[in-house]
């Protein structure tokens, strides 16, 4: 009997194989997930699939190429630790992921900059230092878009933190309001009046500094 938090029994080579040759082809599914620790195949599917995506998440919220960098490297290996503790029933990989990073960038955020600078001093791996030149260009490119969107982004950081989590999933890394919610861990109703009053006091915000109305746009569930 499987117990919380552990693994299923060893799989045979063939099984373990073909599951890596699907992942590739067709993404890792919910049931495979909880493998990305033990089965290097299956993470590096996983982490093709996911790693653009990841980048432009964090790009979006750290205004710094290497800590971004740092970040993103962070997310997946926790994600490896945390792997086989998936269940399918608690949201799709993606937003499990996004659940993930969600908490460490907001643990980045209340850091100190003394703290921070006393872990660059310090021993330790670093995911900027796996960077090439393309990968940090990739990068700088995305922190450059998102801050020629500033004016919005320093409105989303007036509003409460519960309110901004659902917005920017949805609004920015292109999530559903469902999927927003499972990778915040409230329900689908409760996502929904967050992202409601979020774009109702941005709006206002914006309104205010544009001196014209802003359109509506509907919501995607």
């Amino acid at each position: 009997m499987e117990t919380e938090g552990a693994l299923p029994g060893p799989r045979s080579e063939l099984s373990r194989r073909l599951s890596a040759v699907a992942a590739r082809e067709r993404g890792v599914g919910a049931e495979q997930l909880r493998w990305i620790g033990t089965d290097p195949d299956l993470f590096e599917a996983f982490y093709r699939e996911q790693v653009e995506g990841l980048q432009h998440f964090v790009a979006r919220r750290v205004g710094d190429r290497d800590r971004a960098a740092d970040l993103t490297a962070e997310v997946f290996l926790a994600a490896i630790d945390s792997a086989h503790r998936y269940r399918p029933g608690r949201g799709t990989p993606k937003t499990w992921l996004y659940g993930i990073a969600r908490v460490l960038v907001a643990n980045d955020r209340r850091r100190s900059g003394r703290e921070r600078a006393g872990e660059a001093g310090g021993e330790g791996f670093r995911g900027s230092s796996l960077l090439d030149p393309e990968d940090a260009a990739r990068i700088d490119a995305r922190i450059d878009a998102a801050a020629q969107s500033r004016r919005l982004y320093e409105a989303m950081d007036r509003l409460p933190e519960a309110e901004r989590a659902v917005l920017e999933l949805v609004a920015l890394d292109e999530l559903t309001v469902a999927e927003a919610a499972a990778a915040v861990g409230v329900r689908s109703g409760t996502a929904r009046v967050r992202l409601y009053r979020a774009r109702r006091r941005l709006r206002a915000d914006l309104e205010a500094a544009a001196g014209q109305p802003i359109p509506k746009k509907e919501d995607r569930s």
